[in-house]
Formats: structure tokens, sequence, C-alpha cells
């Protein structure tokens, strides 16, 4: 496969995955959670390292998954306390944030893992990181992780499809029902710190937020079904790996970042034409009304 086919590929599937996992945290009301996750993750990428001396994706995915789910249980237990909960998530992740940069600062100076890396990522250089496993052509192992991280989110919403659902919409009935709510909560922050690791090498993990948060909130304003805004989700992700990169390719610019913008673009697109929910729909019907009424 060529150079340019693999970023494409990539990229690709880490706008799928980040696409169908960010309409729950969007349908929760959860969206800056994800930006708290993409940053402390960190941290468990650092002490997976300092624990096995080791870069592997292996290692790396358990510590983000572990961190994670602390920042999550964190969060969880402050706003229980009485704190909000944008104040929570602000103390949480720049407090967990901190010690990853401190870590990396003292025991990481000299291994290919820093803040820039973490944070900025650039799919140009991924296609090079290859590895081979068994009778299996070298592959880039960011294909391999997200693949395997792909995989894990989709039976996770398959085995779970009903209680995400539920729990998302009215977490009062579904607490009622017996749907145990607090652990699909945790199963879900678990999904988003997978998803967020496996995402480091292709855009980063402060662009990470983008690609959580834009295809599930475009496909929101376009449907009022779960298993159709899954879908278009997924759409809206690959459309901005592909645009993105041939816009990247255009304007010279970083791959990763021009992704990420055209995420933010086509949001923009439907935020004022959906036929639904759009801007410029509200205000034509709402004129409509208006002047039917003076009639």
């Amino acid at each position: 496969m060529s150079y340019e086919a693999w970023i494409i590929l990539i990229g690709s599937m880490a706008g799928i995955t980040c696409g169908i996992t960010g309409c729950f945290l969007i349908l929760r009301k959860l969206s800056m959670l994800a930006d708290a996750i993409s940053h402390t993750v960190l941290l468990g990428i650092v002490l997976a390292f300092l624990i096995s001396q080791s870069m592997n994706g292996v290692y790396m995915l358990i510590g983000a998954a572990v961190v994670g789910l602390l920042t999550a249980v964190f969060v969880q237990l402050l706003h229980s306390s009485g704190v909000q909960e944008d104040a929570s998530i602000g103390v949480v992740f720049t407090f967990l944030f901190a010690i990853g940069v401190i870590l990396i600062t003292l025991y990481a100076g000299d291994v290919h893992l820093d803040v820039d890396h973490a944070l900025m990522g650039e799919i140009a250089f991924v296609p090079w990181d290859t590895v081979q496993i068994g009778f299996l052509p070298e592959l880039p192992k960011a294909f391999l992780m997200l693949s395997a991280v792909l995989l894990i989110v989709l039976v996770i919403i398959f085995l779970f499809y009903k209680e995400l659902k539920i729990t998302s919409f009215d977490p009062a009935m579904a607490a009622a029902i017996g749907i145990p709510v607090l652990f699909i909560h945790y199963l879900l922050m678990g999904m988003v710190s997978l998803t967020t690791v496996a995402s480091f090498d292709s855009v980063g993990a402060i662009l990470v937020v983008a690609m959580l948060i834009a295809p599930g909130a475009s496909a929101y304003l376009l449907t009022d079904k779960m298993s159709v805004m899954l879908i278009l989700s997924g759409v809206f992700g690959v459309a901005a790996a592909i645009i993105g990169y041939y816009a990247a390719m255009l304007f010279n610019v970083s791959i990763s970042g021009s992704m990420a913008a055209v995420n933010g673009i086509l949001f923009a697109l439907v935020f004022f034409f959906s036929p639904a929910k759009g801007y410029l729909f509200k205000k034509f019907a709402l004129k409509k009304v208006k002047y039917g009424s003076e009639q």
C-alpha cells in the first residue's frame, strides 16, 4: 500500500473510532470530559513506560485506560461531593496532566516520549513506524493499534448497545429498570481512554478532541435516531480525514491539523444548513410562522 493510502486509511480509522465513541459523550453532555481524558492519559503512558521500560503499544493502552478511568472516577467523586461538574473536570485533568509532564521531564527526558509528540502527533510519520507480527507483512504500528481498538469499541457497542442508549438518554429510568448505570459510565470512559491513546500517533491528544466531538455533533444535528447517528459520525470522521489530507497537501500544512480543521468546517456547514436542526432552517421556519401569523 502506498504512503498516501496509509495516511488516509489510518486517519479514517481514527475518525471512525473517535466519531462513534464521541456520540455517547455528546448525548451525555460530557464533551469536555473527552478533553480531560485526552490530556490525563499522558500520565498513564508515562507510568506504563516507567514500569515496563518499554514503548510497547499494549502497555500504553493499559496505562491510558487505567488513568482515563481514574479521571472519570475523580470527576464523579468531586461532582457528587458538591463541586460543579465543569470545575471538577478542570481540577482533575490539569492536576493529572501536570504530574505526567513532570514525570516526563524527570525520568523520560532521553526517551522518544515528549509532550509535543503526545499532544500534537503527526500522521505524516506514521507509515514509517512499522512492525512485523507472525506471517503478516510489516504494518504501521498505528494501524494495528487502531484496528484493535476499533474492534474493541464495536464489540462493546454491539454487546451493550441497549444499555449505552438508555443510560445516555435517561439514566434515571435506566437505574429504575436495573441497568448498572455507573458500570456503563466507566465502561464508556474506558472506551474513550483507549480511543484517545490509540489516536496519539495519528493526530495527537489535543486534536483527538476534535475527532471525538465534531463528527458526533454534526451527526446529532442531522438525526434523532441513535443508530443513524453512529453511522453518520463515522462517515463524517472518514470525510474529514480524506478532505483534510488533500487540503494539507494543497496548502502545505500539518496533515493532522488540517483533518481537525475540516472536522470543524463540516460541523459549521451542518450547523447552518441541516434541514432539521440547522440555524438557517430554524430562522426561515420562524420567519415563516411570524409571517403567517400576521396574515
